[in-house]
């Protein structure tokens, strides 16, 4: 093998392994939580159809501040939720995983935990990946269909509880984002917020069910990956951490688009990060903005804000 030729394939592939590695870092894996079943029969939420098992093909996983770490899975019955820890007085917090995540991935406990360190809050994470499964197109084709259900079930769940969509606030990642929006649009954007962290941009451009300002009574869009996310205005508000194309301290674009929830779960826990409104996105991309100021994130149930918002981070936590 010739030298030069050997060099560069040594190059290419340290490049590639420091890559990994810092991605790794970025995206930590978590075991499985210990799951309670609050009343298993009755009528399990199923989307098309329930599976082998008789089981709903979307969970429902409850946390609160009285089971932090042990979720209770919830039902489209009204013995489950009444005998379950939700309290309909608190705030409902809705996270939902994107493309080959699950209840697993590394973004639900990242938010569950920061939520509920701040206040007593139902923290609901939704697993769909029986649904959306490791077929791309097959997830984006069923995204639309995953939300409805997910309003259907807020929409019972508010019938049996009391609790009201004013204090509701649904938060998906990447082809999570776009769900959530369909749940609210289910709701007619009753929905007081909905947080799209870096909603998935592929084939979502043009798509009429993406994520957009009328499916919630505040929606808030944060795009940190030029590469998976969808780089235009979708919401009442708008920010692109760093512009929004990469981010310190990621040398791939998996660890720039998960740097949306961890973005988020810095906000929740210190309301920090603060965005300058911009004219345009030349304006953005050029780091000139000088326009007025808005909290990116947060925990407030009752934000409003509207425009389009550059904020400057740091390369680790809390950024």
């Amino acid at each position: 093998m010739h030298r030069p030729f050997f060099n560069s394939v040594v190059k290419w592939l340290a490049i590639v392994l420091v890559g990994l590695a810092v991605t790794a870092t970025a995206i930590p894996v978590e075991d499985s939580p210990t799951v309670v079943h609050v009343v298993e029969g009755g009528n399990p939420l199923s989307l098309l159809q329930n599976d082998d098992s008789g089981q709903s093909s979307i969970d429902y996983y409850l946390f609160t501040r009285s089971n932090p770490t042990t979720a209770q899975r919830l039902y489209m019955n009204e013995e489950s939720i009444k005998s379950s820890s939700f309290n309909p007085e608190h705030p409902t917090v809705v996270v939902v995983h994107g493309f080959l995540g699950s209840h697993n991935s590394a973004l639900n406990p990242a938010i569950r935990d920061v939520h509920l360190n701040k206040a007593d809050t139902n923290v609901i994470i939704l697993n769909w990946n029986r649904i959306g499964g490791d077929d791309e197109d097959s997830a984006i084709l069923n995204t639309p269909a995953v939300g409805r259900r997910l309003g259907q079930f807020l929409k019972f769940l508010s019938e049996v509880s009391g609790a009201s969509y004013d204090k509701m606030h649904l938060i998906g990642f990447s082809l999570g984002a776009h769900l959530v929006g369909s749940a609210g649009r289910e709701l007619d954007g009753k929905i007081a917020r909905i947080t799209g962290l870096d909603p998935a941009g592929r084939l979502w451009q043009v798509h009429p069910e993406r994520l957009s300002s009328s499916d919630a009574q505040y929606v808030e869009g944060i795009h940190t990956s030029k590469e998976f996310g969808i780089n235009f205005v979708i919401g009442h508000a708008d920010f692109f951490p760093n512009g929004g194309e990469s981010q310190p301290g990621c040398l791939t674009p998996v660890c720039s688009h998960y740097r949306s929830f961890q973005l988020y779960a810095a906000t929740v826990e210190h309301n920090h990060l603060v965005g300058r409104r911009c004219s345009s996105l030349i304006q953005l991309l050029l780091d000139m903005c000088n326009g007025d100021i808005l909290h990116m994130g947060n925990d407030d149930i009752n934000k409003r804000g509207s425009g389009l918002y550059r904020v400057n981070t740091g390369w680790r936590y809390p950024y």
